[in-house]
């Protein structure tokens, strides 16, 4: 298994050499480096180009939220993984839209966290299904009438689409997944987005998260 290098990024120290610590127990997770706030962990991050950026959101000098658009032009393809305390929609939906791969709480247990350090590392999103259920309220404020299966409106291929959506994936490796055209799976997002009267691929993936479509079916 590739050793997933990480980049730990908090200004408490205790919480960040505890994070550091409990990392360096993983056989399959490497910490490469550790700072206090994004004006410090960019130079590294462009050095070193981790493949996962644990991120606070609050800090001094450069908060999270200011220094993900900076990691994503010094090392594209390192995924950030925000870790904070703070559940706030407004930044939640923020971060996703600046380039943040999942989002995660700080009274998460270490099963998630490792978790969703490994699934961001090969692409997929991680967001806590309690933070997906708030956010998906605040930016859908309006639902469809109660009595809509929104489940029952998509066809088998859109559901599928839906799912692969929800790991992080782009059209194109969805129609490789799918072996289909890439202009069919923008249809078939497109047919999704107004199924469920969503606005964008991010709001998508969030309706999936929380429905648990992001989970492969049970097979019987």
């Amino acid at each position: 298994m590739k050793e997933i290098r990480v980049l730990v990024v908090d200004d408490e120290t205790v919480i960040r050499e505890g994070l550091v610590s409990i990392l360096s127990f993983q056989s399959d997770i490497k910490v490469i480096g550790q700072a206090s706030n994004g004006l410090e962990a960019i130079p590294m991050a462009e050095k070193d180009k981790p493949d996962v950026i644990l991120l606070d959101l609050l800090m001094p000098k450069m908060d999270g939220l200011d220094s993900i658009p900076h990691f994503k032009e010094v090392s594209p393809d390192s995924k950030i993984l925000i870790l904070t305390s703070f559940p706030d929609p407004d930044k939640v939906f923020r971060a996703i839209k600046s380039g943040a791969m999942g989002y995660l709480l700080k009274d998460s247990t270490w099963e998630q966290l490792l978790q969703g350090i490994r699934d961001v590392a090969k692409g997929q999103s991680y967001i806590d299904s309690s933070i997906a259920h708030r956010l998906i309220q605040e930016i859908n404020p309006a639902p469809a009438p109660a009595h809509i299966n929104h489940a029952l409106t998509l066809t088998e291929r859109e559901t599928q689409t839906l799912r692969l959506i929800a790991k992080g994936l782009s059209n194109q490796e969805i129609a490789e997944n799918m072996v289909v055209h890439e202009r069919t799976v923008a249809k078939y997002v497109g047919n999704i987005l107004s199924k469920l009267q969503l606005a964008n691929r991010t709001q998508a993936a969030l309706y999936a998260i929380h429905e648990g479509l992001d989970k492969e079916p049970a097979e019987f």
